[in-house]
């Protein structure tokens, strides 16, 4: 099943016929895919690691698929597909990629949801390109078109980080925040309680859902003979966590993972500020999943420490799981669980 932005390109795949094609920022469906229908190649880059899965096992001679921030390669293409993110900020810096891989007089297609901000397109892309021009408006989405006029400036990340000083109750810490990665500049009330109760933890420990690193620096501020490995499923919050990690000469291992699925071995503690958020669907289901899944991971006598909203259902799941719930702070919002893996 293709989302609504996907049909709106495929509606209009005559623009792709025959040609080497670049899709930017693809969702949970099998758009690059689908496209070889029409176009000669493609070559997808996933943001989200759970969609770089979804098609991983598909790709061929004509369908090459990467997850990360950037390519790894300097290829050129004739048309690139950007799919129009949630974060106006990072909009900028993939018009920036893409232009830098296409060919002169390149096409560049933009589409996304009306009301995810893709109107705001027309301000946003830079001098390089001619201005776009809405292609088709269908399935609540626009799909915008222009053209590469002069090559675009190659990319420093450097360029597109926030750094910033953070306290936190383990000390002053620096954090690099690239665009696209959801940051206040300041602690954050459920994390703040996570780091204001923060037990002694030793050996290997898994910073789950890490961000830019917020958690990690503070935590190898406080103990750095520690072992952290830090997973997230966005390349944006990888990339900042890495840059984190340098900026504080802290040692951590930072990698991908859909849940913890792509985590290896066990571990003596697992900490986070789990990214699940009010509304969302499947929001019970996911806490159950973290819980079990954590407990799998743990050493015996593994430390599993974690702050959540309040009403999110974790106590049953980890009164199954680990045969108590230990409370060790809680405020009018958030809860902080502690608790020691010995089954």
């Amino acid at each position: 099943m293709l989302t609504n932005p996907s049909q709106v390109i495929l509606r209009n795949s005559e623009l792709v016929e025959n040609k080497n094609v670049l899709v930017i920022n693809y969702e949970d469906d099998q758009l690059p895919k689908t496209l070889l229908k029409t176009a000669a190649k493609v070559t997808g880059l996933a943001l989200d690691y759970h969609h770089h899965l979804t098609m991983s096992d598909d790709t061929s001679q004509n369908l090459s698929l990467f997850f990360g921030h950037c390519l790894p390669n300097e290829m050129l293409f004739d048309t690139a597909i950007i799919y129009y993110p949630k974060a106006k900020a990072l909009a900028a810096y993939l018009i920036n990629l893409a232009g830098q891989h296409l060919k002169p007089g390149g096409q560049l297609l933009v589409v996304g949801e009306n009301k995810g901000g893709i109107r705001s397109l027309v301000k946003q892309v830079p001098h390089y390109f001619d201005a776009p021009f809405k292609q088709d408006n269908a399935r609540h989405c626009l799909l915008y078109q222009t053209e590469l006029k002069e090559q675009a400036p190659k990319i420093e990340l450097n360029d597109w980080v926030s750094q910033y000083q953070l306290k936190t109750p383990q000390g002053e810490v620096t954090i690099c925040n690239l665009v696209g990665v959801f940051s206040e500049k300041k602690l954050d009330e459920g994390t703040k309680l996570l780091l204001s109760n923060l037990p002694t933890m030793q050996g290997r420990v898994l910073d789950f859902g890490c961000g830019a690193g917020v958690i990690a620096a503070a935590l190898l501020k406080a103990q750095p003979q520690l072992q952290v490995e830090c997973v997230d499923i966005n390349a944006m919050a990888i990339a900042s966590c890495e840059l984190t990690l340098k900026a504080n000469d802290f040692n951590g291992l930072t990698y991908p993972s859909d849940g913890l699925a792509q985590t290896k071995g066990s571990f003596n503690g697992i900490i986070s500020n789990p990214p699940f958020h009010d509304g969302l669907k499947s929001t019970t289901d996911i806490a159950k999943n973290f819980v079990s899944d954590s407990v799998k991971k743990l050493k015996r006598a593994g430390v599993w420490h974690i702050v959540a909203n309040r009403h999110l259902p974790y106590s049953d799941t980890i009164d199954t799981y680990f045969g108590q719930v230990n409370v060790t702070a809680e405020n009018n919002k958030y809860k902080v669980y502690s608790n020691i893996f010995n089954k």
